[in-house]
């Protein structure tokens, strides 16, 4: 199981898989960590979408060709895979495996992810996965930071 993290609701959701399943888990992460903030953050996710960019990953699975199946765990960033699911499917030869999405989104489902996923790794066999949406991150910021505002709070 791969999986790419902010929040934490996607790894919440891929750490119950992992114990279900009995499966391994790796996290897909850029070199270069995204920002704490996450205003910045959604904005350099859409200059690297807009770019093509793959940012590169801090690691890869070494041993990718020991798996049949393997179950893609990762947040719509707007309204798309993150840069570094696309980095991951192309560092990877994943060529008759079978990807199972795990997504969680923050209400606007899907986007074109799959999309996604079937341009980045065209020789592989993508079932129906799971997806759900989650709280997000955005709103609860937003929400936190009108109450602080209402407190007259610094900020």
């Amino acid at each position: 199981m791969a999986s790419v993290f902010r929040s934490g609701n996607t790894r919440v959701v891929a750490r119950q898989v992992r114990r279900a399943l009995g499966a391994d888990l790796f996290e897909i992460e850029p070199e270069q960590p995204y920002p704490d903030d996450y205003f910045e953050t959604v904005a350099q996710a859409q200059s690297e979408r807009d770019q093509g960019y793959k940012p590169p990953l801090r690691a890869t699975v070494d041993n990718v060709a020991s798996y049949a199946t393997i179950v893609l765990g990762f947040p719509i960033w707007g309204m798309t895979a993150p840069p570094v699911i696309r980095s991951f499917l192309s560092a990877h030869d994943l060529s008759g495996k079978t990807i199972v999405p795990l997504i969680t989104h923050g209400g606007y489902g899907l986007g074109d992810s799959l999309s996604v996923l079937a341009t980045h790794a065209p020789t592989v066999n993508l079932v129906e996965g799971f997806s759900m949406q989650a709280p997000q991150e955005r709103q609860t910021i937003e929400r936190v930071t009108d109450w602080l505002d209402r407190l007259g709070a610094p900020q």
